[in-house]
């Protein structure tokens, strides 16, 4: 069966302990190098997960022309940079989320793939892929919840590491950008459409200057989505979607455990529990990606999504310091 050919930017913690391990476990993915600004460093991560190349520096990877596509988990400020670097040395590109730091970045990414459009570009949204959301998806378009009317959804942890890059407002930090994307994102991919105004309530760490807490409302028309997200809360993640005759909620939205079942919950007179078997979002992701790029299909996810995801963020900040709805 062939496989695409797969290199990692960076030696991130998500790539390390999520991404690479999923991928490797997928039946058309095949991780073959690893580079880090330290040989040392690169070494090591291959060693331990079993890459067969490790490289010193991020554009040595690149000049491999045996690879295929490039798995991009670097700091959020370093994700359209690479990625176009990626796609000039002609590699297929799967990048972390938020995919920028602003809508100008993710332009500029989109002009970029124009030039070289035989070749795929994905933002790592890897919660979408997942059944669960699949079947959630699948509950709310066939009327099952009657007439889709709001969304409540919660995402937190805590984190006060100053040297965190989550708490580096130069790197993109902040709890939006981290984890208030999923929340947007979810809504935006429930609805089915973006939203016409929003309004936002954002705290921010002033050691950090980074937001820490936000609270926000998403005004679809026919509905709206409410949510909070936050970094430095106990962590908690569960999502909610009600409908005129019934509801879905999602136990574990987000970081869904690929060891167990997942449930989901959908009530219309009495509450149905749906187990959801054991999957790895992330080998799902890898997969559907790579299926992509050897059967030059169109990517699940295109990047014109991940430009109305960060148009979104950037309205919610505008309507946070104004205290007014940005339409």
């Amino acid at each position: 069966m062939k496989k695409v050919k797969w290199g990692i930017l960076g030696t991130a913690t998500i790539g390390r302990e999520k991404v690479i391990p999923a991928m490797k476990e997928g039946k058309y993915c095949e991780i073959i190098a690893i580079a880090s600004r330290s040989l040392e460093r690169a070494k090591s991560v291959a060693a331990k997960l079993s890459i067969p190349m490790a490289y010193g520096s991020y554009d040595e990877l690149l000049a491999n022309t045996d690879l295929d596509a490039i798995y991009n988990p670097l700091p959020n400020h370093l994700h359209v940079p690479w990625s176009i670097k990626a796609l000039e040395a002609g590699k297929h590109v799967l990048c972390e989320k938020p995919i920028a730091l602003s809508t100008d970045e993710v332009q500029e990414l989109i002009d970029a793939s124009k030039k070289h459009s035989r070749l795929k570009v994905m933002e790592a949204f890897m919660y979408r892929h997942h059944p669960q959301w699949q079947h959630a998806k699948e509950l709310v378009m066939s009327g099952s919840i009657g007439e889709l009317k709001t969304i409540q959804s919660f995402f937190s942890y805590t984190n006060c590491d100053p040297e965190n890059i989550r708490n580096k407002a130069s790197m993109g930090g902040g709890g939006l950008m981290d984890i208030g994307c999923y929340n947007i994102s979810l809504s935006r991919f429930i609805f089915d459409c973006e939203p016409r105004k929003v309004l936002g309530l954002i705290e921010h760490d002033t050691n950090f200057n980074v937001d820490r807490i936000a609270s926000c409302i998403l005004d679809f028309g026919s509905g709206s989505s409410t949510f909070t997200c936050s970094t430095q809360m106990t962590p908690y993640q569960r999502v909610n979607i009600y409908g005129t005759n019934g509801r879905v909620e999602i136990e574990i939205p987000f970081n869904a455990p690929s060891e167990r079942v997942c449930r989901i919950w959908h009530e219309r007179d009495e509450i149905r529990e749906i187990e959801v078997e054991p999957c790895n979002q992330y080998t799902i992701q890898g997969d559907l990606f790579s299926q992509a790029v050897l059967q030059d299909t169109h990517v699940p996810t295109p990047l014109e999504d991940a430009l109305k995801n960060l148009k979104v963020i950037e309205d919610l900040v505008r309507s946070a310091r104004s205290g007014i709805w940005v339409s």
